[in-house]
């Protein structure tokens, strides 16, 4: 949809849609006036046989929604799906906002019609000093081993054994923020079950450039789908010579971790699979320390790597010394050495390896005596364009006894690759 009407002059913005039980899909979406109020407008299918959806009508009524006192007229936007609420037989959405003490807050709506909307009482969640937040996103899963737990569920699901997930942007530091907690229809309140770890300073959905991610249910396949966008680091300049700027990111699945219960599983869509156009298998490859391995590829522009690395036990036994400092971010990339690190892979790499970007795990050992497994995305040397930025992004990861090290990379623009261990 393109910006047509007072109420979209200034930009036709996130919004999320609802499939009703009828099958009518409705949209909400984010308008920026004329004025540059933000305001919440509907839309709905020209041609609801169209599998592509591919054009939609705004509806005479918009806009439908317009930020309520206390709310600031550029701090009212991205609307999520629709969930219903049997209580009062009404249909609920949540908007992301901020006060005016720089506390991220969601406030929900419930409607009848998607046309006339009433503000429900109080807040469904608020964290002080995060700033705005943007593109919400909540949704139920499934918390408890069993066949719903490898499925996605509806927004609208409920019960025992659900849990929902707040998702929120956060529009200072632009990245995608979740926690895992218990939603409160009657009160209209969400809980997280970690407070240290609530929205906007506890988990990530991912921590290089991904943004503004909406989730879907697709009810076809039983499974909950991620979207995120990718913003790139190239300058203005650049983005003009090239003629396009920013990605989407591959879609995603989106799973409660049933074994840790404090986190979400993400895999990309077995769509994916069906690109691959040939495969090749290396076995039992050996990689001394301070090595670099070249691995013989050919022939292809895309890659999907699949690779596990097992550590010799000799190797765990000789780590003894803590390394409680270490930090993906704060480190200096894939040339920290440590004891058992940084081991993975160089992506993206030219023959004299001016050019590379690592990808690799890095195993710290904390004064507890615990083994602590860091997973880390170098860009430092990733281009030799200066007017780009360059970054080491990463966070620790869960491995549970049993586990092991592994590693899926989605390469675009095919160049060598090599196997990684500097510790």
């Amino acid at each position: 949809m393109a910006p047509a009407r007072w109420y979209d002059h200034s930009g036709v913005w996130t919004g999320s849609a609802t499939i009703l039980p009828t099958g009518q899909i409705i949209m909400l979406y984010t308008g920026s006036t004329n004025e540059s109020v933000q305001v919440q407008n509907l839309a709905i299918p020209a041609d609801p046989a169209d599998p592509l959806l591919k054009t939609w009508v705004k509806s005479d009524s918009n806009p439908v929604l317009a930020p309520p006192p206390g709310i600031g007229d550029r701090d009212f936007r991205d609307p999520t799906t629709a969930w219903y609420d049997p209580s009062d037989d009404t249909w609920r959405i949540a908007i992301g906002s901020k006060d005016g003490s720089r506390a991220g807050i969601v406030i929900v709506y419930k409607t009848r019609d998607f046309a006339r909307y009433e503000l429900v009482p109080g807040m469904l969640h608020r964290v002080p000093g995060i700033g705005m937040w943007e593109c919400v996103d909540f949704f139920p899963v499934a918390a408890e081993e069993g066949p719903a737990a490898v499925e996605g569920m509806d927004a609208s699901a409920a019960g025992s054994g659900v849990r929902h997930v707040l998702k929120a942007s956060r529009d200072e530091d632009r990245q995608d923020y979740y926690a895992i907690g218990t939603y409160n229809a009657a009160t209209n309140t969400w809980r997280p079950d970690d407070e240290g770890m609530d929205v906007g300073i506890g988990l990530h959905y991912d921590w290089g450039n991904f943004y503004a991610s909406k989730t879907f249910y697709d009810p076809e396949k039983r499974r909950r789908v991620l979207w995120g966008w990718i913003s790139e680091t190239d300058s203005e300049r650049t983005d003009l010579l090239k003629g396009w700027a920013s990605l989407q990111a591959i879609p995603r699945t989106v799973l409660f971790d049933t074994k840790t219960k404090s986190n979400l599983l993400q895999w990309p869509v077995e769509e994916v699979e069906k690109l691959r156009m040939s495969g090749k298998n290396f076995s039992m490859i050996t990689i001394d320390a301070g090595s670099v391995l070249p691995i013989n590829l050919t022939g292809g522009s895309q890659l999907d790597i699949e690779a596990e690395f097992e550590i010799e036990k000799a190797a765990l036994a000789m780590a003894v010394e803590a390394d409680v400092g270490y930090n993906c971010s704060t480190s200096c990339g894939s040339t920290d050495r440590g004891m058992l690190g940084p081991f993975g892979l160089l992506v993206l790499a030219n023959g004299r390896r001016s050019e590379k970007t690592a990808v690799y795990f890095y195993i710290a050992r904390g004064t507890d005596g615990n083994l602590r497994t860091h997973f880390c995305h170098d860009e430092l040397r990733s281009s030799r364009a200066s007017d780009i930025v360059k970054r080491v992004v990463g966070s620790t990861v869960p491995v549970l006894d049993g586990e092991r090290l592994s590693v899926r990379v989605l390469v675009g623009g095919h160049s060598r690759i090599y196997l990684l261990y500097f510790g």
